[in-house]
């Protein structure tokens, strides 16, 4: 996993083609004009969901992972914790190719805080639990750009 400020984002290109496209297109676009739901960067390739959502206290969060992409996870309004947990021990469970989303049952490795300035991008296979309250303030507004892994 790799948590970093925004700002920093562009020193990250290089590691994956798709990673590149990624990169270029949330540097060049402000991501909050962005409509909810599903913005096609690059075919099935590289995409972006940008959600709604309220973040939960961490007993009623689920580690999840992915197979075939990475996540980048920001932040456009509120602060989120998320959560990593120890790939290398992982029980990997109720997995769904369809959704590329599955559940993992693990170890706490740590945790960082989003927030509009930061982001954090969990590789395929690489468990993490989003949307952990950090505050009372439980409105999230994120971005989630997914990026495939085996086409670079």
């Amino acid at each position: 996993m790799i948590y970093d400020k925004l700002s920093n984002l562009t020193l990250y290109k290089g590691m994956n083609k798709n990673l590149d496209t990624a990169i270029d297109f949330i540097v060049s676009h402000d991501l909050n004009k962005l409509p909810l739901g599903k913005t096609v960067i690059d075919m099935d390739n590289v995409f972006i969901n940008i959600m709604e959502t309220s973040a939960a206290p961490v007993e009623e969060r689920q580690y999840e992972f992915h197979k075939n992409y990475m996540d980048i996870q920001m932040d456009l309004a509120g602060i989120e914790r998320v959560d990593t947990g120890d790939s290398a021990n992982a029980e990997y469970i109720n997995y769904n190719e369809e959704s590329d989303v599955g559940n993992a049952v693990t170890a706490d490795l740590g945790s960082c805080l989003i927030g509009t300035e930061n982001f954090i991008i969990c590789m395929a296979g690489e468990p993490h639990k989003p949307n952990i309250a950090a505050g009372d303030d439980l409105f999230l507004k994120k971005a989630v750009c997914k990026v495939r892994m085996n086409n670079d």
